[in-house]
């Protein structure tokens, strides 16, 4: 990293120095054309020429480096503009001053009033000439700056929804799920194929909407409801999910599998007894989809990595600026998600 940091700076420097190098030539060849100039006195010119402009240079970009920190574009990009402008005219007139109170004496010739006066003008637009290098130079880096950023957001939403779309077809639903069918098969075949039809359209749903960022709440309803078939089947009595949604929320997006996240998430972290049912409330409260469950945890959980409820908060990070919420109490679980 360090090693990086002094090769870019050698190549400013480098960058930098070539650009004078090439504005003294020109004034070098100007000034032996006119004839005014001894040679030797052309080449302490040159060499004096260079010094003040590598030092002034430097001097405005440790003003404009300064004002990075102290006032930056952020807070007010006029005033920083004008402040930046006002104290590098003011650094280039003492500058002039001092150039021709010092140097003038030492001309072969003496310097007309009008250019003299002219001088002033010619120093502050060179001023401004060389922040507008600084202020296009700190911009197009700022805005390629933005671009990574925007790309990196944009493979971390990728990361995210492919965490999320696993999540939905992992190993443990399907065992599960096959495990729920092969008994039935034998003890209710009628039941077995509407069970295997409903699975057929969980995975058929999951499948279809996978590269969406959104659909609607009736349409992750209608989804869900062969979801919850499938667990119902499953657990029999020992699992209640209650729905409570309004019609005006169901015209609103979620992100697809939103729900089956949620519910799974209750399974896999509560126990499910007969005796203790698990009961999961799916409802709409404001601009929010409600998923609350009956506290009764199991000891351990060996499925879980933590991070299903991160990806969701994650993922909904991306789309809006409403948080995902999650509530523990004594007795409740909630998670409460933004209705895009």
């Amino acid at each position: 990293m360090i090693g990086r940091i002094k090769s870019k700076e050698a190549r400013r420097l480098l960058v930098t120095f070539s650009v004078i190098l090439l504005i003294a030539g020109f004034a070098y060849l100007a000034r032996w054309g006119s004839g005014q100039f001894s040679k030797e006195f052309n080449n302490i010119l040159f060499f004096i020429s260079l010094v003040l402009l590598f030092t002034s240079w430097e001097l405005l970009r440790l003003v404009h480096n300064r004002l990075n920190k102290i006032l930056p574009f952020e807070g007010n990009i006029a005033l920083r503009i004008a402040v930046q402008i006002f104290v590098g005219i003011v650094v280039a007139f003492i500058v002039r001053y001092c150039i021709y109170k010092f140097g003038e004496p030492f001309l072969p010739f003496q310097l007309d009033s009008l250019f003299l006066a002219s001088t002033w003008a010619l120093y502050a637009l060179a001023v401004t000439g060389v922040n507008a290098v600084f202020f296009t130079r700190y911009f197009l880096s700022r805005w390629k700056d933005s671009l990574v950023y925007a790309e990196r957001l944009e493979k971390e939403k990728s990361q995210v929804q492919f965490d999320n779309l696993k999540n939905q077809l992992n190993p443990h639903f399907l065992f599960n799920a096959l495990t729920s069918l092969n008994s039935l098969i034998t003890e209710d075949p009628a039941l077995a194929q509407q069970f295997l039809q409903q699975m057929s359209k969980v995975y058929r749903y999951v499948l279809q909407n996978k590269d969406k960022n959104f659909v609607t709440l009736a349409t992750e309803l209608d989804f869900i409801r062969n979801f919850v078939f499938l667990i119902e089947t499953r657990f029999s009595n020992a699992l209640k999910i209650q729905f409570n949604i309004t019609e005006t929320a169901k015209e609103k997006a979620i992100v697809p599998v939103t729900l089956q996240i949620l519910i799974e998430n209750a399974l896999k972290h509560n126990v499910v007894d007969l005796q203790q049912p698990l009961i999961v409330d799916v409802f709409t409260a404001g601009d929010y989809l409600v998923v609350s469950n009956n506290l009764q945890l199991r000891n351990s959980v060996e499925t879980s990595n933590k991070q299903g409820l991160e990806n969701l908060k994650s993922l909904y990070g991306f789309l809006t600026d409403k948080p995902v919420i999650i509530e523990r109490g004594e007795q409740r679980f909630s998670v409460k998600v933004p209705l895009l």
